[in-house]
């Protein structure tokens, strides 16, 4: 009997430490963790930082969420949030950034390039707040200027004399933004392989300091920012202030009531939670639409 007892003997002993490891770590930790949690200043981040408006949850306040309709195009009553990368947008189960880079300035098979994107929304935003929405290398048609140049090469790569000039970002039949390019004359893209051509942006004649701000064209790193810029809030109040019927000057002590300062007096940038705004904003002026 010796010799099958320190067997039993070792499972035993296996199987009382799997026991009191799951009591304590599959159950006492998490229900003291959860019991801390609940704790007065601990209780509303740890339930995700919920937000409620007329008795139920519309939100977090630390995910953001589109305000559109169900053809996505903005609400015009609502202040719009940043742009979403994460999955179809806002998603905190596909959270992320498009990894695109400032280099991306090409369009493609697999959707537009970064400066397309950034060219289309800024237009959209300008469209929308009644500004001027033109950008630096941007096309009247919110696509990226860029061209494709061939021609011989000078010592340092770059194109001595085009002999052919490309609008990569403008498919045929669309007419190039630039109907020339030193002396030869620009054409639509055919679907033609770009990759022996140099690449180059036309910055056109847009202002410097655009009026659409950058976090009106640009997604988060996370793709979740719930906040956006006092800049691009203000720049959203005039139409907001119409479409409420509402005076200016309201509209805009509730932006500097939901705006947050830099973290600890010096981080960061100041804030303003789009979805606290916009629940401030119904309350104090409900849409009648």
């Amino acid at each position: 009997m010796g010799m099958f007892q320190n067997p039993l003997r070792r499972h035993a002993a296996a199987l009382r430490a799997l026991l009191v490891l799951t009591a304590v770590c599959g159950v006492l930790y998490p229900l003291a963790v959860t019991a801390v949690a609940q704790l007065p200043g601990l209780k509303a981040k740890a339930d995700g930082s919920s937000v409620s408006a007329d008795g139920r949850r519309v939100g977090s306040a630390l995910i953001g969420q589109p305000f559109t309709d169900a053809q996505g195009r903005p609400l015009k009553q609502y202040f719009q949030s940043r742009p979403s990368a994460a999955g179809d947008g806002y998603d905190p189960t596909s959270s992320g950034a498009s990894n695109l880079g400032p280099e991306d300035v090409v369009d493609s098979a697999d959707g537009p390039s970064l400066l397309s994107q950034v060219c289309a929304r800024s237009r959209a935003v300008g469209g929308l707040e009644g500004v001027d929405g033109r950008r630096p290398y941007c096309t009247p048609g919110g696509a990226g200027a860029v061209l494709a140049v061939s021609g011989p090469r000078d010592a340092a790569g770059n194109v001595a004399h085009p002999t052919r000039a490309i609008s990569v970002n403008e498919p045929c039949p669309a007419t190039p933004f630039l109907s020339e390019y030193r002396g030869v004359r620009v054409e639509c893209a055919a679907g033609q392989d770009h990759r022996q051509d140099v690449i180059v942006p036309v910055r056109g004649d847009a202002p410097a300091r655009p009026a659409v701000p950058s976090d009106a064209v640009t997604a988060s790193g996370s793709g979740l920012d719930p906040d956006i810029s006092p800049a691009y809030a203000r720049l959203q109040a005039p139409r907001i202030a119409r479409v409420r019927g509402v005076p200016a000057a309201e509209v805009a002590r509730m932006i500097d009531a939901s705006t947050t300062g830099r973290a600890a007096g010096f981080m960061g940038d100041p804030v303003v939670n789009v979805l606290k705004l916009n629940i401030a904003l119904d309350e104090a002026a409900p849409f009648r639409g």
